[in-house]
């Protein structure tokens, strides 16, 4: 199956729902890695929506991207709560242990600001994290 008939299923499995643009997407970048220029263009056409509509969506969340990278990925939340429990201590750390094999994003709130710093993987969150757990888990991606 061709990447365009595989985007054509994933829209008719969300067609029937409200608000299907953004489950499409997710469903998109987990099966290619990527929601590329090709792609919205078909969502739109399959949404009856502008392909202006659908890259706007695409380039404000952060976990759309133009092209694949088959790198891990730890997304490290940076926003206040984990700032003030010293997460900009451990980044270092982390993109040392990263080298150029995983990939460090920068996300803002990953909603356990109680328990900073924190991290993803995947769809795992790790909290509580300090410079070695960080770094085990950045190793371990």
């Amino acid at each position: 199956m061709n990447n365009s008939a595989r985007i054509d299923q994933i829209i008719a499995t969300h067609a029937g729902r409200e608000g299907p643009l953004l489950p499409i997407l997710h469903d998109v970048q987990k099966e290619f890695g990527c929601v590329d220029a090709e792609a919205e263009a078909q969502i739109a056409h399959g949404l009856n929506l502008s392909r202006a509509e659908v890259h706007g969506v695409v380039s404000f969340y952060h976990d759309f991207t133009a092209a694949a990278d088959p790198r891990a990925v730890v997304q490290i939340c940076r926003a206040e709560a984990c700032k003030a429990r010293g997460v900009e201590a451990l980044i270092g750390a982390a993109e040392a242990a990263a080298g150029g094999r995983v990939r460090i994003s920068t996300v803002y709130c990953l909603g356990l600001c109680s328990v900073g710093p924190n991290a993803r993987v995947g769809s795992d969150l790790h909290a509580r994290l300090d410079e070695a757990a960080l770094v085990k888990l950045v190793q371990s991606a």
